[in-house]
């Protein structure tokens, strides 16, 4: 029989959760204390027990989502080699359409973080830490300007999301062939 910290931390991930998956069905700004109570079939006072704010909450499962993603991404870059691992990483961002509930949720982060200092310093750490990890992969293989390349990558992926939620057309993986040539000289 699970004790009442475990109910509180599976308390605490249904409403990061549910948060999570309102910002991209209803936006960053329309996501309310009642809105995440019900998603989460939760009191809605537990909302305000777990987290100070909505926008604290918001901010959370931003940066757990991302956190993740980022993670998986460099993970699976550590034993590949830099051409394969280029292709590797576009043909995966294919999976992020820019409508989709993740993209939604990073791209909605990354406004509030203009407004929201502690959600702007994690996702500036987060992105720091893959683009120093990405670089890290490339210097071990050997490739020129590697921090270079690492920032020119992480910010192409970016933008490639943001591009797909504006024309569903573009395919992440027609860039794969330069970025592959730029880490192969």
């Amino acid at each position: 029989m699970p004790n009442s910290a475990d109910r509180g931390r599976r308390t605490r991930e249904q409403l990061i959760d549910a948060a999570a998956a309102l910002v991209g069905e209803v936006g960053w700004g329309a996501v309310t204390t009642r809105l995440v109570a019900e998603r989460a079939g939760v009191n809605a006072a537990l909302v305000h027990y777990h987290f100070s704010s909505v926008s604290e909450l918001l901010a959370t499962a931003a940066l757990q989502h991302a956190t993740r993603i980022l993670a998986e991404s460099a993970d699976a870059l550590r034993e590949t080699p830099p051409a394969e691992g280029v292709e590797r990483v576009f043909a995966d961002l294919s999976r992020f359409t820019g409508t989709d509930p993740e993209s939604l949720l990073l791209t909605e982060a990354f406004l509030a973080a203009h407004r929201l200092p502690e959600l702007r310093e994690g996702l500036s750490a987060l992105v720091t830490d893959f683009r120093a990890r990405v670089a890290d992969w490339l210097r071990a293989s050997g490739v020129q300007d590697a921090d270079a390349v690492a920032l020119l990558l992480s910010a192409a992926l970016d933008g490639l999301v943001l591009h797909r939620a504006l024309d569903p057309s573009v395919d992440p993986r027609a860039v794969a062939g330069p970025f592959r040539r730029l880490v192969t000289g």
